[in-house]
């Protein structure tokens, strides 16, 4: 058994200092004070938070985008993952035109089974609608999956209007969550060969291409279907203010609609795509990094609680070999940037002066495993829950860089960023996994069935 003495525990009913017993892959015990045995490994957690592992419930692992495939493995995604606190990912499962669900969920499988360090579960992303796929989501329950996934944008994955509302009404019953992409794909489609029709062919085009009413429109859209259905939303990577207050709208109407932003939408904006030469591809993700008013208005709304959790859209490309295949056009940029490795750091340190411990449990941990299904095997220090731990320093000081990085990838957004705190130690199922930073080379990540 593992004994974590002498930390500051982050519960639901506050921060109380006191001690945790792993025994296997489960927390056998909590409490004030737990004198060890001899059989007991004790873990010094002094002067130190210690949270239930951070779920990180939006990534793209070792994914076909329709440009290119992604820098990181499941291998090297999760061990990145769990290095900065994170024990359990939700990645994207995506049929393909003309796959089957359960053919896409066994291609998931395959490449994920038996190379994780953190836990992974997938959401079910629905590219071809069709009676076929409607009569395989049963099925996908029975799997362990309860989240889906559709798209309003890019050509060779999006659903129209009608179909995405079959898809609402076909996941309602059984208490499913459909996640959405959302931007007007025929509004960008056209705007992108207006942008290059005026001779912007450089990243700065691609902000310019993809603007705040396209986000806006389509969460308003979105929410009226979910209106119509009674099913469940939630709306990912929100990066507008005009989208915020779509949802706003929506929520005053009774809509039941969960919010996901993403560090990168809350740390930076798109001035980032005027670096000098091809740099500014490092910022090519959608949707694109916004105006300085819209980082000042949704971290304001993670303040007051308006948005529920806290993902990374994980989705990595080197600058060289991939995203520099798009010089002279950025729509051949492939779309993405990674950050599960510094999710946590980047949100502690950033909103250090706003926001605790509980508060950052509550966006990266508690309320993704309530929204996801998997609380309270997750999401919360429980006895009986599972071992994932994460034992935090608040007071480590250390600078991101790409240099150090775990992530796959060349380069990093946050290049320079002055971190305050790291993950000290890091548990999955109850081994350690990471240490200050490092990993420990062990692969204990399991499938979550939710």
């Amino acid at each position: 058994m593992k004994l974590i003495k002498g930390g500051m525990l982050v519960l639901p009913d506050g921060l109380v200092r006191g001690d945790v017993v792993l025994d296997g892959a489960k927390v056998a015990r909590i409490a004030a004070s737990i004198e060890a045995t001899d059989a007991d490994e004790v873990v010094d957690a002094s002067g130190c938070w210690v949270f239930p592992g951070f779920i990180d419930a939006h990534t793209h692992m070792q994914c076909w985008t329709g440009m290119d495939w992604t820098a990181d493995s499941f291998e090297t995604g999760t061990r990145a993952a769990a290095c900065g606190g994170t024990t359990t990912i939700v990645d994207y499962a995506t049929q393909d035109k003309g796959m089957t669900l359960a053919e896409a969920l066994k291609e998931w499988h395959s490449r994920a089974d038996g190379t994780c360090t953190s836990n992974y579960a997938f959401h079910m992303a629905m590219a071809d609608w069709n009676e076929r796929t409607r009569a395989e989501v049963d099925d996908m329950f029975d799997a362990g999956i309860v989240s889906f996934k559709t798209y309003f944008a890019y050509d060779h994955l999006r659903l129209d209007d009608a179909q995405t509302l079959e898809v609402l009404e076909s996941i309602k019953d059984r208490g499913g969550i459909l996640c959405v992409h959302c931007e007007n794909g025929t509004l960008v489609n056209e705007l992108q060969c207006r942008t290059l029709a005026r001779g912007v062919t450089g990243p700065e085009g691609h902000p310019m291409s993809r603007p705040d009413v396209c986000e806006a429109e389509a969460i308003s859209r979105l929410c009226y279907l979910a209106e119509l259905s009674g099913a469940r939303i939630n709306i990912v990577h929100l990066s507008t203010a005009l989208g915020l207050e779509a949802i706003r709208d929506a929520k005053a109407r009774g809509v039941d609609v969960a919010v996901e932003s993403c560090p990168q939408y809350l740390l930076l904006d798109d001035t980032r795509y005027l670096e000098p030469g091809f740099e500014g591809a490092k910022y090519v993700m959608s949707p694109p990094l916004r105006k300085p008013h819209d980082v000042a208005v949704l971290r304001q709304a993670v303040c007051d609680g308006e948005i529920d959790t806290l993902a990374t859209d994980h989705c990595a490309f080197n600058l060289k070999g991939q995203k520099d295949r798009g010089v002279g056009d950025f729509t051949r940029i492939p779309n993405g940037g990674p950050g599960v490795e510094h999710r946590p750091a980047l949100i502690m340190t950033s909103f250090a002066d706003a926001l605790g411990p509980q508060d950052f449990c509550r966006l990266m941990s508690e309320n993704p495993a309530k929204v996801f299904g998997m609380y309270p095997r997750k999401g919360v220090l429980a006895e009986g829950a599972d071992a994932d731990v994460c034992v935090w320093d608040p007071n480590c000081r250390w600078t991101i860089q790409a240099a150090t990085q775990h992530q796959n990838v060349d380069y990093t957004p946050y290049e320079g960023f002055e971190a305050q705190g790291r993950a000290k130690y890091v548990f999955v199922n109850g081994v350690l996994v990471a240490r200050d930073g490092e990993p420990t080379g062990e692969k204990p990540g399991s499938y979550v069935s939710r």
